[in-house]
């Protein structure tokens, strides 16, 4: 997603508390993992997004009702940012009657990429090549890339990618 957002086809947008929330939840899910290269990875996304850090949005976090309250962090800054989604795999924690007063939707991210890669084919597919081709360390075929995200749960994203590529 962040590649897909250096094509310029959509405004990526999240605070530093979210940051630090994925951020915490990989390296304790996925203990094979470097914290240091998590972190690192987090600071290259906010370096490499222009105006991606949303500030100043604590004050309204107070005023949302959502089943888990230590999620209201994330509906502040979408409407302090006025975005029109929430790009989650959480869709449960943000529904449609906490978000539709603010003029917000929660997206999964295989429909929302879906969704940006029909309006913008060829970044789309740019996108997912730099990403395939970043992947040093063991290089994988695109075949064995677009697998990895049908195991991201991504499957729309990677049949889609795939019919692309084809073409």
């Amino acid at each position: 997603m962040v590649q897909l957002a250096l094509t310029g086809v959509y405004r990526a947008r999240w605070s530093q508390e979210i940051n630090e929330e994925w951020t915490r939840n990989l390296i304790q899910n996925e203990p094979k993992l470097n914290p240091d290269n998590i972190r690192a990875t987090a600071e290259v996304m906010n370096r490499a997004v222009r105006d991606c850090l949303v500030e100043d949005y604590q004050d309204l976090i107070p005023s949302f009702t959502l089943p888990d309250p230590d999620d209201r962090h994330v509906i502040a800054a979408a409407v302090k940012a006025r975005a029109d989604a929430i790009v989650t795999f959480n869709l449960r924690d943000f529904p449609d009657s906490a978000l539709k007063p603010y003029l917000l939707e929660a997206v999964h991210p295989d429909d929302f990429i879906l969704d940006v890669a029909h309006l913008s084919p060829a970044a789309a597919l740019m996108a997912a090549r730099v990403c395939w081709q970043r992947r040093e360390r063991p290089p994988i075929t695109w075949d064995e890339y677009l697998s990895s995200l049908e195991r991201s749960r991504l499957p729309k994203t990677a049949s889609h990618l795939s019919r692309l590529s084809s073409m």
